[in-house]
């Protein structure tokens, strides 16, 4: 009897039925869990590059700015700009813009996720900001609308 339980036993391979449902179903949870965390990333990798982009015209215009001691003369987009900046200037979608006024300047950094990201300078004053184009994913613009 016993003999026969254990060729039975040794003959029996796989799982079980339940066993694949239970698997199935754990796999499912963490699936659901980390799936937000995972779409959010690329929203908040677009934001850290217009973010980048904008810090970088910062120093494009500041430069600038010791060369010219105006801000007006230091808008990227005027042919008399002095140097390329290496950043896609303009308005649009993944660009980033500059307008210089008599004591600073504002920047806008517009990312692939619509979110927009500016930096002011008004005087010795710099302040940073930033509008979510879907308050629900906001990505890189923090609820203070500040970075």
């Amino acid at each position: 009897m016993l003999t026969k339980l254990r060729t039975r036993a040794q003959d029996e391979k796989g799982f079980t039925l339940i066993e694949l449902l239970v698997v199935i179903l754990i796999i499912g949870i963490l699936a659901a869990i980390a799936l937000p965390s995972f779409l959010g990333q690329r929203s908040k990798g677009q934001d850290a590059e217009a973010k980048s982009a904008a810090r970088n015209m910062v120093s494009q215009v500041e430069s600038c700015y010791a060369d010219t001691q105006n801000y007006t003369n230091c808008d990227p987009g005027d042919a008399d700009f002095p140097g390329q900046t290496g950043l896609n200037v303009g308005a649009g979608v993944g660009q980033v813009t500059s307008v210089g006024n008599g004591t600073g300047f504002v920047i806008t950094a517009r990312s692939r996720s619509n979110n927009t990201f500016t930096i002011t300078k008004n005087g010795a004053q710099i302040t940073r900001g930033c509008t979510a184009a879907d308050p629900q994913e906001r990505g890189g613009c923090p609820s203070s609308n500040t970075w």
